[in-house]
């Protein structure tokens, strides 16, 4: 039978009750002769409550102990599966990401998997156990505990099913599959049967909670089959992300819309127009690892430029504070910022083989006095920044001048 790599999030592992839940679930697919391994998020909340913890000893909680910290909330959750296992009859065993090992980089908070040493795993399936790993964490070189960033439990999963050469790897969260858009906002929506990895990055990379881009971008580099299911049904396909374009994907132009409220444009304004400046303004910022996302640079007068980006909504105080400290070396005139903006995004394969989508996606927000403040594009997708206040408006417009609530 099959390798099944399976990951539970936060709300899969909300309370005992869902714990045995999934217990029960995994206990199904080891009664139908699979070898499972499991990588387990921390239960809903707890992150969050030991971040605010530390906060309330430093502002700015030191990164490696914060990693300490907060990769306690795994640990209760392995333990806590493999004891709802035993309970039910399933030999299982709990590894934290430091015992497998998992090994990562220094980045702490923000750190990546190298490798993985799967010998203790395999030797425990070989003798019929359950494995359980601790999602979000590893070590590094000098044995210091790190974590992978917020949604780094995908990717510890991935990363699991990559290093074992699972046969499939299933994400199950509290969604049952990857819709056109967030049925929340369109109730129109529709689950996908399938999406190719390429759609699925971009997805992911412009603010679709389903999966995390980094675990998108593990299973295509290591051709991991990839599934996103509920585990709150008892059936389901799901989503597959697919490594091809099926027979279909002429007919789907735009596969679905993406859209992000966590982010804030900054406006450098008045610096001089002169090679190097972009550097000047961008390299600080990402010394400080802040992600900047859509750029754009508009020539001013007598040899100046504004220079306009955004940044996570989370980080533009540090962003602002950076470069207000280097306002005066750069030559800017003012520097300022707006956090009331979002941004929406089309994504499709079709796209590059179609002509017009840019414009009609222009089209519809303008029918809609929607005003477009920063455009960015690639082969398969355009976003737009707008004023927040009109983002489901422009959702819910796009979403059916797409024809994305029609059933293929």
């Amino acid at each position: 039978m099959a390798l099944i790599v399976q990951k539970y999030g936060g709300t899969s592992m909300g309370t005992t009750e869902r714990i045995k839940n999934v217990a029960r679930r995994i206990a199904k697919w080891k009664a139908q002769g699979h070898d499972v391994v499991v990588a387990v998020s921390a239960m809903s909340g707890e992150t969050n409550r030991l971040i605010a913890l530390a906060r309330e000893i430093q502002d700015y909680p030191d990164p490696r102990e914060l990693d300490v910290i907060i990769s306690t909330g795994e640990q209760v959750t392995i333990g806590l599966l493999a004891m709802a296992l035993k309970e039910i009859g399933v030999d299982a065993k709990s590894y934290t990401g430091w015992q497998v090992k998992v090994a990562t980089d220094s980045s702490f908070n923000k750190a990546r998997i190298q490798s993985i040493d799967e010998a203790a795993l395999r030797a425990d399936l070989a003798e019929g156990r359950v494995v359980i790993v601790a999602g979000f964490q590893g070590v590094d070189e000098a044995n210091n505990i790190t974590t992978l960033g917020r949604g780094g439990s995908d990717t510890s999963a991935v990363a699991l099913a990559a290093a074992l050469k699972a046969d499939e790897c299933q994400i199950y969260t509290d969604v049952d599959g990857v819709y056109t858009t967030d049925p929340r906002v369109v109730p129109e929506a529709r689950r996908l049967k399938t999406i190719t990895f390429e759609e699925m990055i971009e997805m992911a990379s412009l603010g679709s909670k389903v999966l995390q881009i980094r675990s998108v971008e593990f299973a295509g580099k290591y051709k991991v089959r990839l599934r996103v299911l509920s585990s709150f049904e008892e059936e389901g396909e799901g989503t597959l992300i697919t490594f091809e374009e099926d027979e279909n994907m002429e007919k789907a132009v735009v596969a679905g819309i993406a859209f992000d409220r966590n982010e804030a444009r900054i406006n450098v304004k008045g610096v001089p127009d002169r090679p190097g400046i972009a550097y000047q303004i961008l390299g600080p910022i990402a010394d400080a690892n802040i992600e900047v996302d859509m750029i754009i640079q508009n020539v001013g007068d007598q040899g100046t430029t504004d220079f306009s980006f955004t940044v996570p909504r989370g980080e533009a105080n540090r962003a602002l504070t950076i470069l207000r400290e280097m306002q005066t070396h750069v030559g800017a005139a003012k520097i300022e910022s707006d956090d009331k903006i979002a941004k929406i995004s089309i994504v499709g394969v079709g796209m590059r083989s179609h002509t017009g989508i840019a414009s009609t996606m222009f089209r519809t927000l303008a029918e809609e006095g929607i005003n477009i403040q920063m455009i960015s594009t690639s082969e398969i997708k355009v976003s737009v920044l707008i004023d927040e206040k009109y983002l489901e408006l422009a959702v819910r417009v796009l979403h059916k001048a797409f024809g994305l609530d029609q059933a293929v």
